[in-house]
């Protein structure tokens, strides 16, 4: 069949990778794709939050499967106007309805449904220009720290987490009163902080049935020791230490179990991947945000491990099948370290002239904010590239990405040396 993947960042480098392998692809694009994803495709310049000008070329080059890699175009109904279109709703895209597409898309419809489903996340409540004060009044009923989410899509920076009740007070109002998010912040969800250590598991459903993909880990923080700025993530591990059968087990009784059988009461449509982030409390895992497709950089981890052809699983989704396969896991650990632009997440220059790329060996460089010209590879974003290794444990796998690191140079670029730092 032929396939097209959407995205261009280091987790579509991932799946494109994968996808390649597979024995049902003949041909394969990446729409818009990077430097890394034509090493194993075609990439091809589209706009995709235009979903004529993908769907005619999906008409075109007789695309039977869209693999969506970011949120956007999943937020925006990319499922639906497949599925309404006259000619194409044949195709098969992976990836969750508009209204499922919400679990992301809206932090207030997501808790909303935890709470209807009676799946474990922090108390909440949710605010608007108009209730501004009754946002105020709900900040003094908390205690330290404060945690105020922008409610739609802001490119992974509408989370705030503020320690002072007068400053998360200042900050609600300049979300509400003075678009800091835009319409993203039309409505802000306060909630109770959550104490504990953050992992993320993923689930592949057709909307009835679920497979577990591998557990991981991602490092938010700029700095080390996890200080600074968050970004979009500096890194990765796979599996998770803690992360083990009893702990995996409540995960899937209290929260998989329930989301699925969520979707299917309230008649979703769900064809897709989960991003389940989980706080570990004391044991019990709870929710602190679901995402509508795979995690970046954690794609970059939990796909290597993965052995089975992802094609072959997908086709599954359409039909409701995905009961008659069997995920094999690699049992090795994962890792990615990620290079950055200096600077980075606050103000960083492009066009760096990246070198060394053809030196690394016993690793896998993911692109994620990279751009040829005049046969050079150059920066083109915070998030340069994602130095992935597979090894017998963490320890071994690290040991390689950051000897390959060793090989690799751009002007200013930096990177964390203590990836996994606190699963040691």
């Amino acid at each position: 069949m032929n396939v097209l993947l959407i995205g261009s960042g280091g987790r579509e480098h991932a799946f494109a990778w994968k996808i390649s392998q597979s024995k049902l692809v003949d041909k394969f694009y990446i729409a818009p794709g990077n430097p890394g994803t034509e090493q194993h495709g075609t990439n091809v310049k589209l706009n995709i939050l235009n979903f004529d000008e993908v769907a005619t070329f999906v008409k075109e080059h007789q695309v039977s499967m869209i693999v969506v890699g970011p949120e956007e175009p999943l937020v925006r109904g990319i499922y639906d106007y497949f599925k309404n279109h006259s000619e194409l709703k044949f195709v098969k895209v992976i990836g969750p309805s508009k209204a499922g597409a919400q679990l992301e898309g809206s932090k207030d419809f997501a808790k909303q449904f935890m709470m209807r489903h009676q799946i474990p996340t922090a108390t909440y409540q949710t605010f608007t220009k108009d209730t501004l004060y009754k946002g105020f009044q709900f900040l003094d009923t908390l205690k330290p720290p404060y945690v105020l989410k922008a409610d739609g899509l802001a490119a992974g920076k509408g989370v705030l987490i503020l320690n002072n009740v007068d400053e998360a007070k200042r900050e609600l109002a300049v979300m509400l009163s003075e678009a800091k998010f835009g319409d993203a912040g039309n409505k802000v969800v306060i909630e109770e902080f959550m104490k504990g250590v953050e992992c993320s598991v993923f689930v592949l459903t057709d909307g009835k049935n679920y497979k577990i993909l591998p557990t991981a880990k991602d490092y938010k923080r700029v700095g080390e020791g996890d200080t600074g700025l968050n970004t979009g993530g500096m890194g990765a591990v796979s599996p998770v230490p803690f992360a083990d059968d009893v702990f995996l087990k409540k995960v899937e009784e209290r929260i998989i179990k329930p989301t699925i059988s969520g979707l299917e009461k309230e008649q979703i449509v769900y064809k897709g991947f989960i991003y389940v982030g989980l706080m570990n409390v004391n044991g019990d895992p709870k929710v602190v945000e679901y995402n509508c497709r795979m995690g970046d950089p954690e794609t970059q981890v939990v796909l290597p491990r993965i052995k089975s052809d992802l094609i072959e699983l997908f086709e599954t989704l359409e039909t409701q099948t995905l009961d008659t396969k069997s995920i094999e896991i690699d049992p090795h650990a994962c890792v990615t370290v990620v290079m950055v632009s200096g600077g980075y997440p606050g103000n960083y220059q492009k066009n760096k002239v990246i070198h060394g790329l053809d030196e690394v060996k016993e690793s896998i460089v993911f692109h994620a904010g990279t751009r040829r010209e005049d046969n050079r590879l150059l920066t083109a974003g915070g998030r340069v590239c994602c130095i992935t290794s597979l090894g017998d444990d963490m320890h071994e796998a690290l040991k390689k990405s950051y000897q390959n690191i060793q090989h690799i140079y751009f002007d200013d670029f930096y990177y964390r040396r203590d990836i996994g730092f606190d699963l040691r």
